[in-house]
């Protein structure tokens, strides 16, 4: 067997399929064309996906503030109402320390002070001789004291109240000088 007997038909090149000069500017010309309108389309395509992931980034962000404002509200509302009520809790302390209350009025003491504390208020603790804090603190007014009560509370004139771990109204105290 020869190489000539070796080629088939399909082997061989049809004078048709010569690249000609115009024929490579041809098929130059549209790929180049063809290659970047690709690059464009591939350009667009991931500018629409940036588009895409800011648009979820907003809505999420808008989905977190509006559920922080919510909240924010309701805390609000608890806070203006449980404000509200600590006058009644003062007078029912100031009655109990002039007189012994009634039974009854002792039992809807508790309820209240019961219902309020569930709803998160708490009652802030100033005990005599603790140190003077102005962020927890009220200072009504200064008094003589001996030496270990310099800058330290002598007496609570009206009690201050946390609701949750924010501070709904400070402590009115009187202060040693």
């Amino acid at each position: 067997m020869t190489d000539n007997e070796a080629l088939s038909q399909d082997d061989l090149i049809h004078p048709e399929e010569i690249p000609t000069s115009e024929n490579i500017e041809a098929v130059s010309e549209s790929e180049i064309e063809s290659n970047s309108e690709i690059e464009g389309l591939k350009t667009q395509v991931q500018e629409l996906k940036n588009k895409i992931l800011y648009q979820q980034a907003e809505f999420d962000n808008f989905r977190k503030r509006t559920q922080r404002e919510k909240i924010e509200i309701i805390q609000t509302a608890a806070r203006d109402t449980m404000t509200g009520i600590l006058p009644v809790l003062d007078d029912f302390d100031r009655a109990s320390k002039l007189a012994p209350l009634s039974e009854g009025m002792n039992l809807i003491y508790l309820k209240l002070s019961s219902a309020l504390k569930n709803k998160g208020l708490i009652e802030m603790e100033s005990p005599k001789g603790s140190a003077f804090s102005p962020d927890e603190h009220e200072a009504i007014t200064e008094v003589p004291a001996g030496e270990e009560l310099v800058g330290k509370i002598v007496d609570t004139v009206e009690k201050g109240y946390l609701l949750g771990d924010k501070i709904i109204r400070h402590a009115k105290v009187v202060v040693g000088k």
